[in-house]
């Protein structure tokens, strides 16, 4: 028995001795990064922008944007933050009588960075739009005015300049190789707090919060006056500029956007050339494509772009494609949902001719279509007037159907459907058709009046959910409907 034991402890022993090295190797011990020397490199291209305004001395009013004036007080007394509204941020002493004159009063503050040596700067265009003046103070304390080059409010982009040489810079980076969980950096002037430096780790990527930008999620803390400034990956690149913030109480709550340094890149590039962003259209409105639409259109699951309406002798119209329609991809390439389109589209040169696949009806249609500018004027929407029934009318799955008129046809810019005049129990009630909606097609049938309506109405399959485009107003809807 003794034997077994002392032979049992030897076998235990070697386990552990060939276990426990193992153990360590597969787990090495992770060290959290160190930002000091990136913080060292970066800073000084890291720069505090300052701008005002001209207002009349007796409109100035006291505070800062989102903040109790004791706090405001504190910071403008003890950090030297400026308060909005006030000339040279300070309000009037006591008994001092108004001029009248219009004066220098600083507007706001926020961040940006060097991208070229010469003094050329990215920054939001939310943080300089609206300013008489654009002041710059770098690092080392010197102050310049700039020159607005151009800004895009859509991308929230801005390029500015100042007149400076031999300036320190921050090498980009590329925005698609962020990878969720990373860690980065932002640097900017909170509350005109220069160069404060916070840390955190991407939350998400392409988050929609806008028509034009799949935004970087972080969980950094950025407060109102880091806008503009950089968002920095562990190697000292620029991946973002930080442009929003989640929030309720106007303060940093874990949530921040940044716009992907290569989308900012491309308005950039066009606005310190021509001034202004120039972004192609071809005249759709978009819905969204859920889950029970797609199985009812034969997609199988959520992609591509529901087109809603379309704009009357726009390029889109122009081309072929009709409400109803699922753009799926557009000149080669995919559109998974319906943001993708404005981003692609917007991207291409207006005066290309686009080759654009939609599904209608079942099946693919490859149809082309010539972009647009979005400065070009756009055909005037036209209201659809009230225009009753012509005496005809017919109950069929629940609502009470009526002929459309020519000039109803023409207003509403389709060629045929039933107008729905009255509701009563069926599937297409409880699936919330409304009194005034147009139903135009049923699965792959367009309907072209009362009699043609029934017949298709009887023919449908009891157990099946088919889609029915309705025109609402000036949209066409995708309503799933299940005749049983």
């Amino acid at each position: 028995m003794k034997k077994y034991f002392i032979a049992l402890l030897a076998i235990l022993s070697l386990g552990q001795i060939a276990f426990t090295p193992t153990a360590f190797a597969q787990n090495p011990r992770v060290l959290l990064p160190d930002f000091a020397d990136l913080v060292e490199r970066a800073s000084p291209a890291v720069v505090n922008i300052r701008t005002t305004e001209k207002v009349m001395a007796q409109q100035a009013q006291g505070g800062f944007p989102g903040m109790p004036d004791d706090q405001a007080e504190f910071f403008r007394r003890f950090f030297g933050v400026p308060m909005p509204g006030m000339p040279n941020g300070n309000p009037p002493k006591q008994g001092q009588p108004n001029s009248g004159k219009p004066q220098e009063a600083d507007r706001g503050v926020g961040s940006g960075f060097i991208i070229e040596s010469n003094g050329l700067i990215l920054t939001n265009a939310h943080v300089v739009e609206g300013a008489t003046t654009i002041y710059v103070t770098l690092t080392d304390k010197r102050e310049f005015k700039a020159k607005l080059l151009g800004m895009d409010k859509r991308t929230d982009v801005a390029v500015v300049k100042i007149d400076a040489r031999d300036l320190p810079r921050l090498p980009l980076g590329d925005s698609s190789k962020v990878r969720v969980g990373e860690w980065v950096v932002a640097i900017g002037s909170p509350f005109g707090l220069e160069n404060t430096v916070t840390a955190g780790i991407v939350s998400a990527k392409s988050r929609d919060t806008g028509d034009y930008l799949p935004f970087i999620q972080t969980d950094v803390a950025v407060n109102p006056g880091n806008s503009g400034g950089p968002l920095l990956n562990t190697a000292g690149q620029v991946i973002g500029i930080n442009s929003q913030i989640f929030s309720r109480s106007g303060g940093y709550m874990g949530i921040s956007f940044a716009i992907p340094i290569d989308e900012a890149m491309r308005v950039a590039d066009q606005l310190r050339t021509n001034g202004k962003m120039t972004r192609g259209r071809i005249g759709v409105a978009l819905g969204e494509m859920t889950k029970e639409v797609a199985e009812s259109l034969g997609l199988g699951k959520p992609r591509g772009a529901y087109v809603r309406n379309v704009e009357p002798g726009g390029p889109a119209a122009a081309g072929g494609i009709e409400s109803g329609d699922v753009i799926l991809s557009f000149n080669g390439r995919d559109i998974a949902k319906s943001t993708d389109l404005p981003r692609v589209v917007g991207e291409t040169k207006p005066g290309t001719s686009a080759t654009v696949q939609v599904w209608r009806k079942g099946t693919t249609k490859d149809l082309t279509v010539t972009v647009a500018d979005t400065d070009a004027s756009q055909a005037a929407a036209k209201k659809p007037e009230s225009s009753g029934a012509n005496g005809k009318s017919a109950s069929t799955m629940g609502v009470i159907v009526s002929e459309l008129t020519e000039a109803k046809k023409r207003d509403l810019n389709i060629r045929g459907g039933v107008e729905v005049t009255g509701l009563g129990e069926g599937p297409l009630a409880r699936a919330g058709v409304r009194p005034g909606d147009v139903i135009v097609r049923i699965a792959d049938t367009d309907i072209t009046g009362i009699k043609q309506f029934e017949a298709v109405a009887k023919s449908l399959d009891a157990n099946k959910a088919v889609p029915v485009f309705v025109r609402r107003a000036d949209s066409t809807m995708i309503i799933p409907v299940r005749p049983k």
